[in-house]
């Protein structure tokens, strides 16, 4: 599937995560994708998100090899003619354009789709946003978190608003421009025509509230900020302590995996117990039933209680360290490899993650 879009040309006037994304999305699928960077600025400023253990001297981070894959990167002065005529004439031959550039700056430089249109009547132009085309507020995925209610439900009464701890909104985004940009590859198919496809971080986010936009729209409910917990299930996202100190979490989803659960806590009665017999009821009285399972997975070692889950299909995990994901054999897949500027070889995890 790495070879899917073979002949397929993309150049992205993007940076950070969003628009780079949707650029990895079809690097990793054999197209030929090249990055604009400005000259001016250094290219990407990704480029220079470097942690405090990173080698100083590199020309790229950790942060910008997460999405820029298989890239051919051109650093270009846009206040020259002569470099961005050398873009145009890159455009002329491309099929696809990602761009995520401040409103008014597409045009400022001549890169917005009625000027690309006529160089190349064809082109597919995938356009990200902050608040929208005519907003020319400055959009990072933290401000997008907070204007958008992720904020406000996210941590506990005690931590305050919290933020995701990945650019959740800018990923959400790039899913939303990647499949604007295939429906547009299939209009195009059909009908010979290109087009071009816009989406704001904003929209991207309020769309992916699902089912909390729910609970307030339809069940007046506004969503408070309650940790882990899940509002409608119960227990859900509670975190539980083993005898050998692993943390584990359930999300209990039917009365009948509760009920497996409490076989294994040799408790059978406590499903059965009027305030647990039912999601409704366990959802009322969570914190009692909490403290009860607290003291009850302390009596057992992760492994058993994972084996027991496992076996019986009650949904279950291990609250496990990003270092911990990458020891297991099963995210081996999930790896592209590719060299740094030194020659050294890293690996990057794949954006794509479906199989065909």
């Amino acid at each position: 599937m790495n070879h899917f879009f073979k002949n397929l040309k993309v150049v992205e006037l993007a940076n950070v995560l969003a628009g780079p994304a949707v650029g990895m999305f079809f690097s990793e699928l054999g197209a030929d994708v090249i990055k604009i960077e400005n000259k001016l600025t250094g290219g990407d400023v990704t480029r220079s998100w470097k942690l405090p253990s990173e080698d100083v001297s590199s020309p790229v981070s950790a942060y910008y090899a997460s999405v820029n894959w298989n890239k051919t990167s051109l650093f270009i002065d846009f206040n020259i003619k002569k470099e961005r005529e050398r873009v145009l004439e890159i455009i002329r031959e491309a099929d696809v354009v990602i761009v995520n550039y401040k409103p008014g700056d597409d045009k400022k430089w001549g890169m917005n789709y009625a000027a690309l249109k006529k160089i190349n009547p064809t082109i597919i132009y995938g356009q990200i946003t902050g608040f929208g085309e005519k907003d020319k507020r400055t959009a990072f995925d933290l401000v997008l978190q907070a204007e958008t209610g992720f904020m406000y439900m996210n941590g506990t009464p005690q931590s305050g608003p919290l933020k995701m701890p990945v650019a959740i909104i800018d990923l959400m985004a790039a899913h939303q421009l990647k499949e604007g940009i295939l429906l547009a590859m299939m209009r195009k198919m059909k009908t010979g025509k290109g087009g071009k496809v816009s989406v704001s971080l904003f929209d991207a986010a309020v769309a992916s509230l699902a089912n909390q936009a729910a609970n307030w729209l339809v069940a007046n409910h506004n969503p408070q900020p309650i940790g882990s917990l899940h509002p409608n299930i119960a227990p859900y996202g509670e975190i539980f302590e083993t005898i050998d100190h692993r943390k584990i979490v359930l999300a209990i989803g039917t009365d009948k995996q509760f009920k497996l659960l409490c076989e294994f806590f040799k408790s059978p009665k406590l499903s059965n117990k009027k305030e647990f017999y039912t999601n409704s009821s366990r959802v009322v009285h969570r914190e009692k039933l909490a403290e009860i399972l607290r003291l009850e997975f302390k009596k057992y070692s992760a492994v058993k209680i994972m084996k027991y889950c496992y076996e019986h299909d009650i949904p279950a995990g291990v609250v496990k360290s990003v270092a911990e994901v990458f020891e297991n054999k099963e995210t081996k897949s999930n790896l592209l490899t590719t060299v740094n500027a030194k020659k050294k070889k890293i690996s990057v995890v794949k954006t794509v993650a479906l199989k065909m």
